[in-house]
């Protein structure tokens, strides 16, 4: 009898949960793409929450008589009073190889026309970033492609490195080469059947930005081959600030899904700025306490919790790696508000782009001065490191003489001698968007600079001898050049046959 009292009770009492568990509430409130909501008493945050049409929204703001959601997608036909139902599910993006060559939105959904994407599984937008015991340090390099970038500033694969300037400076162009430089990389390598070599994928976030823009960056990547290894995740200005709220997270779940599972990825949020205000404007909506400039207190947690998550795995986690290049818009290069100081105390280093030098011609338009590589050249192959070195310094060095050889007339010999060496370091750096230049020619020019064979080029024809003897290397010496990058050292025999082929461009050279 015992027993049988026993079964019925817990009958009831699975039929009490199951009755609590439904969760129905109503919306009590709503506007500008937040809902409030009562009754959702066992709602969780981040999940998401069904508004009936096929409209979803995220539970944000758990309060004691409320909940406040975020709406996605169209909220115009939400009425007050109208029933909600929580999911039991969190936030999900597809993810997998299935999305390369595609432009998706912020919820994976094709917006290229291209038909249905295949995905490999679904990953959470928001996840917990990898544990120190996971990760290993930063050793393999990222080439952009950008000879000042790897020579002075080098990335590596699981590095953070901000990307800070102005707009219109070239931040994005930087981004770009690099992708456009992993595709070619990428495709030489599978031509040459490299079965050692991994491909680094890119995925490129764009947020707030211009429909315009973003279709011209499509186009670049088209035309360049770049979009088989690519992927776009697009919140447009004309998005919702949910949209662009949530875009970075997505995008960051699909490329931790290649991290994890032993693959290398690239991925670049452009921009974080407009990140912060999409933030904003969320929070003071879902009147959330306003802090400075009216960001919320947790907009530095917002950065962090997402840059946290490029990792360079261990060979027990699968060894993948996640590299971020976030990009930061400053207002008259300061560099010292509120944002850019909060990304730049986050990220492993940062490549300062200034309006000044971009206007002089010097293009990209980097500060050696400010900017840095946290991993420094434990991220360079040693032929890099042996030409990059003794540079970066007679850069520096000819910023400082050449401010200072302003207000006076007679230098020494020397000093004349290093404004002069500096001059054409400033020249050789000098490069055309879109235009990568492969690491064996970047580590031939420099040992070319290095080693003062450019001194007698007079300083308005440098940059006209550094085409016409890269042109002379790739077609004339490609033996030299395949040497060079097998095995990724200046040996002493290697330098002595640069050193021939120079002398002998040199004496064709008019």
């Amino acid at each position: 009898m015992s027993t049988l009292l026993q079964d019925i009770e817990s009958q009831i009492s699975g039929v009490k949960t199951s009755v609590t568990k439904q969760n129905v509430g109503v919306v009590r409130e709503i506007g500008d793409g937040v809902a409030k909501i009562e009754g959702l008493s066992d709602v969780m945050m981040n999940e998401m929450i069904d508004f009936g049409h096929g409209t979803m929204g995220l539970a944000l703001n758990l309060e004691e008589t409320e909940v406040g959601a975020i709406v996605m997608g169209d909220y115009l036909h939400i009425k007050e009073g109208q029933e909600v139902r929580t999911t039991g599910r969190l936030l999900q993006v597809p993810v997998g190889k299935g999305l390369l060559g595609r432009v998706v939105s912020v919820l994976g959904d094709p917006l290229d026309g291209k038909g249905p994407i295949a995905n490999s599984g679904f990953y959470p937008v928001e996840k917990i970033a990898p544990g120190i015991i996971k990760r290993r340090s930063v050793s393999q390099p990222v080439q952009t492609g950008i000879m000042a970038v790897d020579a002075m500033i080098p990335i590596g694969r699981g590095q953070r490195e901000l990307i800070i300037g102005d707009r219109s400076t070239g931040k994005t162009t930087i981004c770009l080469d690099t992708i456009i430089n992993q595709a070619r990389i990428n495709r030489a390598a599978e031509a040459a059947g490299d079965k050692d070599y991994r491909p680094l994928y890119c995925i490129y976030v764009a947020i707030g930005q211009k429909q315009s823009n973003l279709a011209r960056v499509i186009k670049v990547l088209e035309e360049q081959g770049a979009m088989p290894y690519s992927i776009i995740v697009a919140a447009c200005a004309s998005d919702s600030a949910t949209s662009q709220y949530l875009a970075p997270f997505a995008g960051c779940a699909m490329g931790e899904w290649f991290m994890d599972n032993g693959m290398d990825a690239l991925i670049i949020y452009d921009d974080l700025s407009k990140h912060a205000q999409a933030y904003r404007q969320v929070s003071l909506i879902l009147k959330r306490p306003s802090g400075r400039e009216a960001y919320p207190g947790d907009v530095f947690y917002l950065h962090s919790r997402l840059l946290e998550r490029a990792a360079r795995l261990n060979e027990k986690s699968g060894n993948g790696s996640l590299t971020a290049l976030p990009i930061i818009e400053t207002q008259m290069g300061d560099v010292s508000a509120y944002i850019p100081t909060n990304v730049i105390s986050i990220t492993d280093g940062q490549i300062f782009l200034e309006t000044d030098l971009f206007y002089q011609g010097i293009r990209p338009a980097i500060n050696v001065g400010i900017s840095v590589s946290r991993v420094g050249s434990a991220a360079q192959v040693k032929a890099m490191k042996q030409v990059a070195g003794r540079i970066k310094l007679e850069l520096a060095q000819f910023r400082e003489l050449a401010a200072f050889a302003q207000f006076g007339s007679d230098l020494d010999a020397q000093t004349q001698a290093k404004i002069e060496r500096g001059k054409r370091i400033v020249e050789i750096f000098k490069q055309p968007q879109y235009n990568p230049v492969p690491l064996e020619i970047q580590a031939a020019i420099l040992w070319t600079v290095q080693n003062g064979l450019f001194d007698d080029v007079p300083v308005e024809k440098v940059k006209d001898c550094q085409n016409k003897m890269t042109d002379f290397f790739t077609s004339r010496k490609t033996p030299l050049m395949a040497r060079i990058a097998k095995e990724k050292a200046i040996s002493e025999p290697l330098a002595a046959d640069l050193k021939a082929a120079i002398t002998e461009f040199k004496a064709s050279y008019k």
